[in-house]
Parts: C-alpha cells; structure tokens; sequence
C-alpha cells in the first residue's frame, strides 16, 4: 500500500510539472533548437494572441496577431537585408490560418506594390496593382491575375477599361490611345482586339494626332453592328473548335 500510495503522488506531480510546462499566457521570449525565436502570448501550448516570430535562417519576421500557432489577425511580415543589416516590409494586413487573407498591401519592390484583396496568399477580390514600369491597374482579381472588370491605366497615358480574364483583356472593352486621340471600342479575346469601332476621342488636345479625323460612319444602330460582328466571330471560333474534335 505504501507503494502504491508513492507511485500515485509522484504521478500526480509529475502531471502538474506537465501543467505548469505547458505555455500559456504572456511569456518572455522562447528559443527554439533551430535558432528560431518566438516572443508573445501563448494559448494550450501554441501561439495565440499578440507575438513575434523571428525565422533564423531565412531572416523573416513576423509581428501580429496569431490563432492556434498560425498567424491570423492582423500582423506585418518583412524580411531582413544582411547588407543593410535592417528589416524591409513585405506584407502588412490580415492573415488567416498562416495566410494573406482580407486586405492588405504587399510590397513586391519599392516600386511595385499591390493593395487590396486576398485570398489564401492570392490576389482575389478588388485590388489595385502599381507596377515597376510605372502602369496601374484598378478592378477585379482571382487566383493571383486580372480578372472581371478594371481599368488600367499606362505610364504614356493611354488606358483600357473593360472585362479581364486570366490576366488578360477578355470581352467588352474600351481603349483609349492619349497620343493620337483615339478611342478603339471592341471585343477582345486573350488580349487580342476581335472586332469593334475606332473614333475620335480628345484629337484636339493629342500631341499626335492622326493627319485626318475619321469620318463619322452613320450607322442606324452601331452596337447591332457591333454585336453581330462578335456572334459572327464566336461562331467561327466554336466551329473550329468542332472541326478539332
């Protein structure tokens, strides 16, 4: 009996040892045997609250919320220069089960930088893209490419606004060249121009202009036209995907 009663009480100490090593609540910083290093709230042994987390080996840090060991929340991820010997901000925005999800801004250089929304570390949802090269797009994303209805403006002036789809102008679109005062209104398949209308738009104040205005083509009804154009188009496309098969 002596035994079992020792047996029990050193079981029952050792499980509160377990307790008590368990983390949970604010604690001070914690060093992993990788060299990473963690400092922050706790929750069931796991990350949860508000916490820092710094990777060794690949220099990234993260600052922000955290759920269940995943950052969820709000939080800012950047990643650290070794030349410069400073951290430069890549991410700031929410997150959700260790992902970019909700809004945020992402900075692919200081040049490039996206700013809307995410899904699962994509770019999903309305979004506004400044690229290196000095064009701006504005509208609908999925899976990490334009795609619905945007605008985007090109560092000569010109812009195009219409439907997108993988990246690339798909269906109704207008696009509007600044340098000659032109105004092209069609249907474009995989970023290539299908059919349409081109006018005059702005000639008086562009710093190109076409030597002759384009006469006004009267027409009863210039979108039937311009609908029939784009059934014809279709058509062809559909038959010669049945001459394929």
């Amino acid at each position: 009996m002596p035994y079992l009663k020792t047996a029990a009480k050193n079981q029952t100490r050792s499980s509160l040892l377990d307790i008590k090593s368990r983390k949970c609540g604010l604690r001070h910083t914690v060093f992993f045997v990788n060299g990473n290093e963690y400092t922050g709230e706790w929750k069931d042994n796991q990350k949860h609250g508000k916490g820092t987390q710094v990777w060794k080996e690949s220099g990234m840090i993260y600052d922000g919320e955290w759920k269940f060991g995943k950052r969820d929340g709000y939080g800012t991820y950047s990643v650290l220069l070794p030349q410069r010997k400073e951290y430069l901000r890549k991410y700031c925005g929410e997150w959700k089960n260790g992902k970019k999800h909700g809004y945020g801004t992402y900075f692919f250089s200081h040049s490039s930088v996206y700013e809307g929304e995410w899904s699962e570390d994509e770019r999903s949802g309305w979004g506004r893209m400044f690229y290196e090269n000095g064009d701006i797009y504005e509208g609908e994303w999925m899976k990490d490419k334009n795609h619905g209805k945007g605008i985007i403006q090109f560092l000569n002036g010109n812009w195009y606004e219409g439907t997108w789809k993988n990246g690339l102008k798909n269906g109704n679109g207008k696009f509007y060249h600044s340098d000659k005062g032109q105004l092209y209104e069609g249907f474009w398949v995989d970023g290539v121009a299908k059919c349409g209308t081109l006018s005059d738009f702005g000639r008086d104040d562009a710093p190109a202009s076409t030597r002759y205005p384009i006469p006004q083509v009267q027409l009863v009804d210039m979108q039937l036209v311009l609908r029939e154009a784009q059934s014809a188009y279709l058509t062809r496309v559909e038959e010669g995907q049945e001459e394929d098969r």
